[in-house]
């Protein structure tokens, strides 16, 4: 924890340790970023069928989650977390060293499978640290910094790779580097931001070994035997990480409603391109949408740092949560571009805060000797419901719109200046005014139906009454007088 000799620097971490561990998820993210970029650039590149390739190596970028998320967390709940996070770092390096070498979609796709499964084992190595290396009352502001570090490094890595791809081509140019992988033709070959992954994941190896010593095996009481090895306990293990995912309140409330939130919200990265095609006329506003969503999350997620000390912050996420798929609702039922920005926004405001609140929530909750088992079981959840919302809106979207084409008529009277698409999208009319109905639109109500059951089931979970707290006076009063259950 910090204390008046610490360094201003640290101050705003809580902790040196923890500091130093978020410099650490920065370098780590950043290095994810620009890899995944290289990765999937690659693949489109030495691939004919450029969309398959890519398709492949992006799901293999998810699929051992499902199959080898329970055993990761079953090895961050019995060894050292610092010595698998380095063992985790160390073997990426490895990875993206070996990749100049890769000329074929499959081995892309090994590739993208390895540097999986040792996130699966980094990630919630990392998360389980977080409650040990700062107190109680400000794990809200670390779990912010998190979000901030995961994400925000996303342009940045983007910038960094545009570079990296023109450094390549110098190099390229280079005979006596062609050993190390710049052979390619211009513009195909990554070997140079395979080479800045690796050293970012060695230096956050680095990191860890040199500056965060604190202990972190997990903790167990004096009388509890050292766990057994072997398929048979590692079994045992995951049943009792998904028990207790069952049988506390709190826990069981936030994998249900962030998984289940994401699985109506996500909906927007597939689907909003066809919304603002067929709902605003111009697909290109997509981008706007992304961006109100993005600043929504950025203040959602500062509003709760600096609320962290006096929210309550179980009735908080199902707030959240249930008002997320309210504005998520509403943006999506404007006739107008900004009214439904508007709307995205505050599913971005919202979601923020849900958030860092969910992953405050399990910190807060959960012993140390099972933190692994749980956060692996979370962060899987939520990879399948991200996924899943990848895949089920758009499909309901093509079964959902020739139904509505075939039974509502288009536009009776369309203005000069709408757009052609527009006009032929189904309308029906409401109070005398039409109203733009595609199928699009009907799914997106769909994901925003999906959010707002996610916050009922939570507010059961916890015993919470959302229509009680969506009062301003009774909020208010939890604010200041009671306790987090």
């Amino acid at each position: 924890m910090t204390t008046a000799t610490e360094p201003r620097w640290v101050r705003p971490f809580g902790s040196r340790e923890y500091a130093w561990l978020w410099i650490a998820q920065v370098i780590s993210a950043l290095g994810d970023w620009i890899g995944l970029f290289a990765i999937t650039a690659l693949a489109a590149e030495i691939s004919e069928a450029k969309e398959a390739a890519i398709a492949l190596v992006l799901t293999a970028r998810v699929a051992p989650s499902f199959v080898l998320g329970p055993l990761m967390g079953v090895l961050v709940d019995r060894y050292d977390r610092r010595t698998l996070m380095r063992i985790a770092d160390l073997s990426r390096a490895l990875v993206f060293m070996a990749l100049p070498f890769v000329d074929s979609v499959a081995g892309l796709i090994v590739a993208s499978l390895l540097l999986e499964v040792l996130t699966l084992l980094w990630s919630p190595a990392k998360e389980a640290m977080v409650p040990i290396l700062v107190g109680r009352e400000q794990l809200a502001r670390a779990n912010s910094l998190g979000v901030l570090a995961a994400y925000g490094t996303i342009p940045f890595a983007a910038l960094i790779g545009i570079g990296l791809a023109r450094g390549n081509d110098a190099l390229a140019r280079v005979d006596w580097l062609a050993p190390l992988g710049f052979r390619r033709n211009l513009g195909e070959a990554q070997a140079l931001a395979f080479y800045f992954d690796a050293m970012t994941f060695a230096a956050t190896a680095a990191i860890v070994t040199i500056f965060i010593r604190v202990a972190a095996r997990p903790v167990r009481s004096t009388d509890e035997p050292e766990p057994r090895l072997g398929p048979a306990a590692a079994l045992a293990a995951v049943r009792e990480g998904w028990r207790f995912i069952a049988a506390n309140p709190v826990v069981r409330a936030v994998n249900i409603g962030l998984a289940a939130g994401l699985l109506g919200g996500a909906m927007v990265v597939p689907l909003g391109p066809s919304f603002a095609k067929y709902v605003n006329g111009d697909a290109s506003r997509f981008n706007l949408y992304i961006a109100a969503l993005g600043f929504g999350v950025a203040v959602g997620v500062a509003g709760v740092t600096a609320l962290q000390a006096r929210l309550p912050k179980a009735e908080a996420f199902v707030v959240c949560l249930f008002i997320a798929g309210l504005g998520f609702g509403a943006g999506v039922s404007m006739p107008t571009f900004w009214w439904s920005a508007a709307g995205v926004g505050v599913l971005g405001l919202m979601a923020g805060a849900v958030y860092v609140l969910g992953y405050t929530l399990i910190q807060e909750h959960t012993e140390d000797k099972l933190r692994g088992r749980t956060f692996t079981t979370f962060l899987t959840s939520v990879r399948l419901c991200v996924l899943g919302a990848m895949v089920l809106g758009p499909a309901l979207a093509t079964i959902v719109d020739p139904i509505l084409r075939s039974s509502i008529h288009e536009r009776a009277n369309c203005a000069v200046d709408t757009p052609e698409v527009v006009c032929r999208v189904p309308v029906v009319r409401w109070f005398g005014v039409e109203y733009a109905l595609p199928g699009v639109r009907v799914v997106l109500w769909l994901a925003a139906l999906v959010i707002l059951v996610a916050a009922v089931l939570a507010a059961r979970s916890i015993k919470v009454r959302i229509r009680e707290m969506l009062t301003p006076a009774q909020f208010v009063a939890r604010v200041h007088g009671k306790e987090n259950p």
